[in-house]
């Protein structure tokens, strides 16, 4: 099988779509998440204008098999960059066919034509299989770094605090 890359584009909100719903699947359960949902996501916010957010689509004959989304930020470690990925996902069709670390490998060329100094991703503790799969890559576990997330109730007060009464 021969893999092509390329950067989607707002034309490609379909296609994106597509696999985005077998992503959803796959980690929720085929209730997971509403398609016309998804698909109205990817269209009004991730495929807009002005989002960070960058997708590198791995495609063979005509069919998206994978996907990784990803961002360049600044500064980085060095005077450079550093990528950091979101999500690599490989379409369930397409599994165990050497897509992921072909993607991986992409995104490492990318990272270094970009100037970037390292690709930096998290991983459930919960799914071995990508930890097993990042661990053949050679990618080294940062257990040093606390991972940290603001949702719901504290995201709300958090961005409450000193907020200016109207």
């Amino acid at each position: 099988m021969t893999l092509h890359f390329r950067f989607a584009n707002s034309a490609d909100g379909p296609i994106f779509t597509e696999i985005l719903k077998d992503l959803y699947v796959h980690y929720y359960g085929p209730g997971a998440r509403d398609p016309e949902a998804v698909a109205r996501y990817v269209e009004e916010t991730v495929m807009t204008a002005g989002t960070a957010c960058e997708i590198l689509l791995a495609e063979s004959d005509g069919r998206t098999l994978g996907f990784a989304t990803f961002s360049v930020n600044h500064p980085g470690p060095t005077l450079g960059g550093q990528l950091t990925l979101k999500d690599l996902y490989v379409h369930s069709a397409a599994r165990s066919q050497g897509i992921g670390p072909k993607i991986l490998q992409e995104l490492a060329r990318i990272a270094l034509a970009r100037n970037c100094s390292r690709v930096d991703w998290t991983a459930e503790t919960t799914n071995p299989r990508a930890l097993a799969f990042y661990d053949r890559l050679g990618a080294r576990r940062e257990e040093e770094k606390v991972y940290f997330r603001l949702d719901g109730d504290a995201l709300e007060a958090v961005a409450a605090k000193g907020k200016a009464e109207p």
